[in-house]
């Protein structure tokens, strides 16, 4: 049973995955934003493993799509806990969600942006705290859960959950909120929907359905080597109805991911209005847009009744709370909106966008934090575009307009712009100035006895370790940057870019096992399993006459390909039906 239900979900889910790119490239033609071939040959790989595996029964299509008034048609939400929604145990679910992240995380457009996911991140544990305390999240799935959130660089507003609880964000979205409470409004009800197993409730949907249009879907497949542009319109215009059904909720599972994530919010410290003024926002962005950039209100369509269900839990003097000006001085207030500049930016980085961001927008009568975010922005532009001369001169004048900002809210901006400034002066190729200034900001932890260095700062100064001239000063900050890499991998061993730098780092220091060691992780992490099989057992013919020091090694390395090679095996079981 369970192996059923995974087969179906992975079908159901990689489509949820998928449908965050095909409706953005491919809703209309005159859309400017285009997928890289690379990446469109990877996802089309995607629809034709998932249409390898046995398809079981349709998705309902929703009362948004085909409405109806029939009691005959019309699902019933079952109840939490009952037999539909055990099912799906919470470990076979994250199973599920691990399987989809390792075909997602190889797609270049899913981005490890530090400062963005650093601060995305925050906002993301303060939601999973509130959770924990309301508990609306128990010691089961507590446990067997991821509660990830990653970053998708796409110009479009979406946000979508997947099985075991892994969030994707675009950056589409980080760009259009205007404050934390918005943008934490979005994440508390996608966490919602993975909280109240809504996965496994749409399995007791799916058994008594029946999947439309599967002939298109196999003849786009098909098609896609003779020609790949009729292929996509044919795949994605034959299953309009299909995906659609596929990928919503049910009405009634969105007003409960409403309900549940409002509580969530306003416990987290965020104010509660901001999920009313998010689907404000969204309404009308959809009255004004129609180029596909707004795939959130299709998959969670907004009605007058959900948009009044959110006004109602705020009430009046939660409005007159939500106007008041004085969050707006708060330094979290400030990180959303220099990390919103910089989505903005990473959302889409041909020249032709960059273009419009060159130059920053100072408006009269701007305050002080639209100024820096307006040189901010114009400087990580300027830095993508490869011009460090403007962008250290739009840095100045955002460190020029910093200062008539809160205490607060200085300090926030003051790390931001630090890291900014080393980033370019990398690019010009001044690893030393660039670390004379991080020991002056204070953002290098010199002793591992200290609390553990925050993620951008770490990953940043690995860099500039790396591009240090020979001598002294090198050595010992390669020594300290890989002895810190490996206590946050200890801590956090699904990072993979830090495996990477690290394994970079072990290299330069003569630690050849160790370096492969590292490789093998970040390969894994990123959803290579057979790549990082291979450089361990490479390794294991290489190391055939180990020192004391390898032993050790070779023993942590042959385990972690035991758990590999156990994990290809189940995969492999899942895909043939075993």
């Amino acid at each position: 049973m369970v192996r059923s239900i995974l087969r179906r979900l992975i079908s159901l889910f990689v489509f949820m995955a998928l449908n965050f790119r095909l409706s953005a490239h491919l809703r209309l033609p005159t859309t400017s934003h285009k997928p890289t071939a690379s990446a469109m040959a990877g996802w089309r790989l995607a629809c034709l493993v998932m249409l390898s595996w046995p398809l079981g029964a349709g998705v309902h299509a929703q009362e948004s799509v085909a409405p109806t008034t029939s009691s005959t048609n019309t699902v019933a939400l079952p109840a939490l806990g009952d037999a539909a929604a055990q099912d799906l145990s919470p470990m076979a679910e994250r199973r599920l969600g691990d399987r989809i992240m390792r075909s997602i995380l190889r797609d270049p457009d899913v981005i490890d942006d530090p400062l963005v996911l650093d601060y995305v991140n925050q906002v993301w544990q303060a939601l999973l705290n509130s959770a924990r305390r309301h508990g609306e999240i128990g010691p089961e799935i507590d446990a067997s859960h991821a509660w990830v959130p990653f970053l998708v660089r796409d110009r479009s507003v979406n946000a979508f959950a997947l099985p075991g609880g892994y969030i994707g964000v675009h950056f589409g979205l980080l760009a259009m909120t205007t404050t934390p409470d918005e943008l934490a409004s979005v994440l508390a009800h996608e966490m919602s929907h993975v909280t109240q197993r809504h996965i496994a409730r749409m399995i007791s949907q799916q058994s008594r359905q029946t999947w439309m249009s599967v002939a298109s879907m196999v003849l786009g497949i098909l098609a896609a080597s003779r020609n790949p542009a009729a292929a996509q319109a044919m795949i994605y215009g034959g299953q309009a109805v299909a995906i659609q059904g596929q990928l919503n909720f049910s009405r009634d599972m969105e007003r409960e991911a409403d309900r549940i994530g409002f509580g969530v919010l306003g416990d987290a410290g965020f104010e509660p209005a901001g999920m009313a003024q998010m689907f404000e926002h969204l309404q009308q962005a959809s009255r004004l847009n129609d180029d596909g950039n707004f795939p959130y209100l299709r998959t969670h369509p907004l009605t007058t009744e959900r948009i009044g269900e959110a006004h109602a839990r705020v009430g009046p003097q939660g409005w007159a709370n939500a106007t008041k000006a004085g969050h707006t001085d708060s330094a979290l207030w400030a990180q959303h909106a220099l990390m919103a500049a910089r989505s903005r930016v990473l959302m889409d980085t041909r020249n032709v966008s960059l273009q419009n961001l060159l130059t920053a927008d100072i408006k009269p009568g701007s305050t002080a934090l639209q100024n820096v975010t307006a040189y901010y922005t114009s400087a990580v532009a300027l830095q993508r575009g490869a011009d460090s001369g403007r962008a250290t001169l739009a840095l100045n004048h955002a460190k020029g307009a910093a200062k008539g900002l809160p205490p607060d809210q200085q300090t926030v901006v003051s790390r931001v712009l630090t890291l900014a400034m080393v980033e370019v002066m990398l690019m010009n190729h001044k690893p030393v100035e660039a670390y004379a200034l991080l020991e002056r900001e204070g953002l290098i932890n010199h002793s591992t006895k200290q609390p553990e260095e925050a993620r951008p700062e770490l990953l940043l100064t690995a860099q500039v370790a790396l591009s240090l001239p020979e001598g002294r000063t090198q050595s010992a900050a390669q020594n300290q940057v890989a002895s810190n890499l490996q206590t946050h991998v200890s801590n956090h061993p699904h990072d993979a870019a830090a495996w990477a730098i690290l394994g970079e780092l072990w290299q330069r220091l003569a630690q050849p096992l160790r370096a492969v060691r590292a490789e093998a992780e970040a390969t894994a992490a990123l959803g290579d399993l057979p790549g990082a099989i291979d450089r361990i057992q490479g390794a294991q013919k290489r190391f055939r006459q180990p020192n004391a020091d390898d032993v050790i090694e070779l023993s942590v390395m042959d385990a972690r390909l035991k758990v590999w090679q156990r994990q290809q095996r189940e995969d492999l079981l899942d895909d043939r039906g075993g």
